[in-house]
């Protein structure tokens, strides 16, 4: 079923005033480069997590002149109705958050509500960028399906930041450092188990899924490695390093160092695949993250930027076809409708066709005619 039912913008970036709707389960934005599309997946973006996927502070995103953009949407119910949500923020940094009309502090509370995933060209560094990274896409599963775990997350932050702040003292009061560093093994304890609980629900889905969309590449091994020697607890770990971690000024190891190693028949995925086979295996890991919250959920949105972008037809295709399986809804742009394939649409119901002109966008009639958009 559809998440997202419309998505109205004011003043971001080069949309002044656009309306995205009704949106059905999938939805192509096309248009040339520099037209608004990417813009629209960032407006969804921003109403489901309160941050932009792209860089910039809030004055960039805010059309030149204008001292504020607001981003409104409706959320479809599964039982029926919708709800609605908001997003303003303003030149000058403050931000508002409403949800079912009335003012919100959470923004974990849109999160919840409007599930979303984006696959563009920032998340092939989820196989060649920085161990934070993986950290980031484990822990998205993670809190999305063990709500409890935020806490036990902000926590372990705390109790890491405070046991960093000691450490770098020249004089330690040894009863202090004992009460967080407890308190830092007890938390880091439970966020690495829900990250090995994710990680092993992510296998299951991953495996079938990669077997779909490359099945040249041969097997694929996700490997967990939780930022500690695996044969102790962490406890026992932060004790082994506790003269070390005095001269470092930090504490060395631990969750903040955890990382998922992607590897292909023994060797790293990023050294060892094409760009093209990079982003199937991404899109495999984003649509299995997917697949677990839509079992605990029934609902995800995808933002998918230029998808036929280093794809060919074929691939472009699997791709499709994996998604239509999922019943998931998505927001996919691309240059030229043409480019990608109809016949996974099912049927003119299940989608909706957009065209994106210089900060416009209008709702295009849409026909399968020979598996393209006619």
């Amino acid at each position: 079923m559809p998440v997202l039912a419309s998505l109205n913008i004011h003043n971001l970036r080069n949309l002044t005033q656009a309306n995205l709707g009704p949106l059905s389960l999938h939805n192509v934005i096309y248009g040339i480069n520099g037209s608004g599309k990417t813009s629209l997946l960032e407006a969804a973006h921003i109403l489901g997590t309160a941050r932009s996927f792209r860089s910039g502070g809030a004055k960039s995103l805010i059309t030149h002149g204008e001292q504020s953009y607001v981003i409104h949407g409706e959320r479809r119910l599964p039982a029926g109705g919708v709800v609605s949500m908001g997003v303003q923020r303003e030149k000058a940094g403050g931000m508002t958050l409403r949800l079912a009309g009335e003012p919100s502090r959470s923004v974990s509370q849109l999160a919840d509500e409007l599930p979303l995933l984006l696959i563009n060209a920032d998340s092939f560094d989820l196989l060649v960028g920085e161990p934070a990274n993986r950290r980031r896409f484990m822990d998205w599963g993670v809190f999305h399906v063990e709500h409890h775990l935020r806490d036990h997350r902000r926590r372990f932050q705390r109790a890491l930041t405070q046991r960093n702040h000691l450490l770098r003292r020249g004089k330690l009061d040894p009863s202090e450092l004992d009460v967080w560093t407890r308190d830092l093994a007890t938390h880091a304890e439970l966020v690495s188990e829900g990250r090995e609980r994710f990680l092993s629900a992510l296998r299951q889905a991953f495996e079938p899924l990669i077997s779909e969309l490359a099945p040249e590449i041969g097997p694929v091994t996700l490997s967990y490695r939780r930022g500690w020697d695996a044969s102790s607890t962490y406890s026992e770990a932060l004790q082994r390093s506790l003269e070390s971690d005095q001269e470092q000024g930090f504490t060395q190891s631990g969750p903040q160092r955890a990382d998922i190693k992607v590897t292909v028949s023994g060797y790293s995925a990023a050294d060892t695949l094409s760009r093209g086979q990079q982003k199937l295996l991404v899109c495999a890991l984003k649509l299995a993250q997917g697949q677990i919250l839509a079992g605990e959920q029934g609902d995800v949105l995808y933002l998918i930027d230029d998808l036929p972008s280093e794809l060919d037809p074929e691939r472009c295709e699997r791709v499709c076809t994996a998604l239509a399986l999922m019943q998931v809804q998505t927001l996919i742009t691309c240059v030229s409708p043409s480019a990608i394939p109809m016949d996974w649409l099912g049927s003119d119901a299940e989608v909706a066709m957009f065209h994106v002109k210089q900060g416009s966008v209008a709702p295009v009639s849409t026909a399968v005619d020979n598996g393209k958009m006619a």
